[in-house]
């Protein structure tokens, strides 16, 4: 089986051809989203960091913004900066211009202001957009792709349906020599003896315990003995009882296949199967960081309704139930309601793995239907 992509100067392979225009720092926001308004077909990006950081959530910045301008679906891009700020867009421009895309930055003070700033990157934007509509689909095999796959108002069916499709799919994309992202520490604590089984490597196990037990460690620090209970009240009322049964339905996302990598928040993996991401366990910093470590595809299962899709990489809303893909048909994409029903796990995920190369070759999501774009860094709050 193939896809229709578009080719990056760096190997990789897009399933979306954006331009991005994105803040170093939130002072430049204003300028963004100018732009943005002017020129729609942009993809508009604006965040809270750039200074009042200490050095590993500076890092982790860098690495996010970096990673999601690298990322293959975006042909190019520029970065605006103020200035003064710690985190500048040289830095992000830098690091990004490795793929061989075009990618631009300045600052606004050294521009004259806001107005010229914006007059300035609107000539520069449009010059992207020209450039990229040259860009041509072509069929590439299915190594080249890497999806992400995220849970989020999850219920009691989730486990059963919407991620054991998603399960499906990312066997399907792994044994096809392809990559998948699963993150979230946080909802794999009470699983540790399942998810330990299936690592490929001591190493790779030793890492991804030693981040469960400082995970765990930090959830019974602040909660005490209420620890266990370290669930979104929207997973309660959808019949979740604690951590643990969260943390094995969850873990159903990853289907069977061995784990083949650990890496940190937004960092791009080494090599192809069933990666680890290091992020917390909320939906929006999670996809963040998938989304900056190249995925060009989200998988997000949802019980309750969850409605978040991203800037760049398109997210297919998997509904654990029937009930809920048909309370919010404008928002879900994929009913896995169906397994309680009718179908069995592996025809539904068949099903799902064929939406999911629709979309790879550019039928959209609701959530792109929607411009419903989110995204969002992760930090510490590490002091300096």
């Amino acid at each position: 089986m193939t896809f229709l992509g578009y080719p990056r100067p760096d190997g990789r392979v897009g399933v979306r051809n954006h331009v991005v225009v994105i803040s170093s720092v939130s002072c430049a926001n204003g300028v963004v989203e100018a732009i943005g308004r002017e020129l729609p077909a942009v993809k508009a990006i604006t965040h809270t960091e750039g200074c009042g950081r200490g050095p590993d959530d500076v890092s982790i910045a860098i690495r996010t913004l970096a990673g999601t301008i690298s990322n293959p679906n975006v042909a190019s891009a520029l970065v605006i900066g103020l200035g003064c700020e710690v985190i500048k867009a040289a830095m992000i421009s830098v690091q990004a211009a490795a793929t061989g895309k075009r990618i631009e930055h300045f600052g606004i003070q050294e521009s004259g202001g806001t107005p010229a700033s914006i007059a300035r990157g609107l000539q520069i934007a449009s010059e992207m957009l020209e450039e990229a509509s040259s860009i041509q689909r072509q069929e590439f095999g299915l190594e080249k792709l890497t999806f992400a796959v995220e849970c989020g108002g999850s219920d009691s069916m989730s486990g059963l349906t919407a991620n054991a499709c998603i399960g499906e799919v990312t066997d399907w994309l792994v044994g096809a020599g392809g990559t998948v992202l699963m993150s979230e520490i946080t909802e794999f604590i009470g699983a540790e003896e399942a998810i330990a089984g299936r690592c490929g490597s001591p190493e790779v196990r030793e890492r991804l315990l030693k981040l469960l037990a400082e995970q765990r460690s930090l959830v019974k620090e602040k909660l005490g003995p209420m620890a266990h209970m370290v669930i979104a009240p929207g997973n309660a009322e959808g019949g979740l009882s604690s951590i643990e049964e969260k943390s094995l339905g969850s873990l159903a996302k990853g289907g069977s296949s061995t784990i083949a990598e650990v890496v940190e928040y937004a960092e791009q993996p080494g090599g192809p199967g069933l990666v680890i991401m290091n992020t917390p366990g909320s939906d929006i910093f999670s996809m963040t960081g998938k989304i900056a470590g190249g995925a060009q595809l989200l998988l997000f299962s949802t019980g309750r309704g969850s409605p978040a899709g991203h800037p760049i990489t398109p997210v297919i809303k998997v509904a654990s139930n029937t009930g809920l893909f048909e309370a919010m048909p404008d928002d879900m994409d994929f009913n896995a309601g169906v397994v309680m029903e009718s179908s069995a796990i592996a025809d539904a995920g068949a099903e799902l793995r064929a939406l999911a190369i629709e979309v790879a070759n550019g039928i959209p999501t609701k959530a792109e239907i929607n411009r419903s774009e989110m995204f969002a860094i992760h930090s510490t709050g590490s002091p300096f």
